[in-house]
């Protein structure tokens, strides 16, 4: 059974942040210029933190969101492809020769299950523009990771809903979606319910599933949930509690606890299946590398690269 470890957006070692702009100062004359010239930034800076997974032997990233500024807001109107061809064509080809696995997860404001028409049409118009990023880079099984949202009118209202307006999405995009279960409402047994009808891939996020485990026993869902990937490396995503209060249950630690780690890996290993986990954490790469120490310390894992093991 194999193991690849990922990291989320931001590089701590590169210490090279994403910039942005508002909508205010876009609309100032004198600032005009200053959202090509933050694309062009993002971009370049998206080309460094690939050469230093490269080296560091990361083989899956999640990328920013954040790449293309104003790029959904309405009035807001701009080629945020064309010009910019040779960046993503960079971007593809240190992809493709190494061999990285690339997702994107659109944010919290794409709900297509909302009883509100305008939310719909808003979340239709984020997931055009991952989209759009995606086939610019040539990815390969591209992958857009959403929650299951509104649960407004019910859980069982909410989830025709979702059914709904995801078969008025182009099949082209329809096919990158991936739902993963979330940390209040939608549980592993609903979002298999969505992923089963819709012919989807279900993310397990184990940390949510510990935050709403809706009392099921998640050993009885595991064949399902990796099944929803057919052929396909399933992809999951792993973080530890900032604390365990009710109040902080929630939100993501800077690091992963290590012993929780290898439990959940002692909970899967009898189905021998490869996995590609995504470490949300909010010191990154740093978090991605300190686990990695500990796996190496505490466990007989076989390490084959700096993120890559066998149990």
């Amino acid at each position: 059974m194999k193991i690849r470890l990922g990291y989320v957006a931001m590089c701590r070692s590169c210490e090279m942040p994403f910039k942005t702009i508002t909508y205010t100062e876009y609309s100032k004359k004198e600032n005009k210029e200053k959202l090509h010239d933050i694309i062009v930034y993002n971009l370049k800076n998206t080309i460094e933190i690939l050469k230093y997974n490269i080296k560091n032997d990361v083989h899956f990233y999640r990328m920013t969101s954040n790449l293309i500024p104003l790029a959904t807001k309405d009035d807001v109107e701009f080629n945020y492809i064309t010009p910019y061809l040779s960046y993503y064509q960079e971007i593809a080809s240190i992809i493709e020769k190494n061999k990285m696995r690339i997702d994107m997860h659109p944010d919290q404001y794409v709900v297509l299950n909302s009883t509100r028409e305008e939310v719909k049409e808003n979340a239709k118009q984020i997931l055009y523009y991952h989209a759009s990023l995606l086939n610019a880079l040539r990815i390969q099984n591209p992958l857009l990771v959403l929650h299951a949202g509104s649960s407004v009118l019910g859980k069982q209202n909410s989830l025709k809903r979702f059914i709904n307006t995801f078969k008025t999405l182009p099949e082209e995009i329809g096919k990158m979606i991936a739902i993963e279960n979330d940390d209040k409402t939608f549980d592993i047994k609903d979002v298999l319910y969505l992923c089963e009808t819709l012919h989807l891939r279900m993310i397990l996020d184990y940390h949510h599933y510990i935050c709403n485990t809706g009392g099921l026993a998640i050993k009885d869902y595991y064949k399902r949930i990796f099944a929803t990937w057919k052929q396909e490396t399933p992809k999951m995503h792993f973080s530890s509690p900032k604390n365990k209060t009710k109040k902080d249950m929630r939100s993501h630690h800077d690091y992963i606890d290590a012993d929780a780690f290898i439990a959940f890996l002692e909970s899967v290993k009898n189905f021998d299946i490869d996995l590609d986990i995504m470490l949300e954490a909010k010191e990154k790469d740093m978090a991605l590398f300190k686990l990695v120490r500990e796996l190496k310390y505490k466990t007989n894992y076989t390490f084959l690269d700096d993120t890559t093991f066998e149990i």
